[in-house]
């Protein structure tokens, strides 16, 4: 099914999951140098969380939307003839 030039399948992922991880790292960081995770926290009425899951939970939304970002553009980066040749179309 694949052929010699296809990059396999275990590459595709990590090329979506590490740069997203990195972003979402970099992102948080970010994030909680300009807002205090306890304000945050406060005005979301969040007041029983403790920073460690604040950060964590940040982190693993901030990963999330990255992953997404780079599934589409991985998804949307795809030549034209690749697509129509996966869907059997013909002109």
């Amino acid at each position: 099914m694949n052929s010699k030039s296809s990059i396999p399948t275990l590459q595709k992922v990590i090329a979506i999951l590490w740069p997203s991880f990195l972003v979402a790292g970099f992102v948080t960081i970010c994030f909680f140098m300009v807002f205090d995770p306890e304000l945050v926290l406060e005005a979301g009425g969040f007041d029983n969380f403790s920073l460690l899951g604040t950060y964590s939970i940040a982190f693993f939304l901030a990963w999330l939307s990255m992953m997404m970002c780079c599934l589409f553009t991985a998804y949307f980066a795809r030549p034209c003839e690749k697509i129509c040749k996966d869907r059997k179309v013909e002109p």
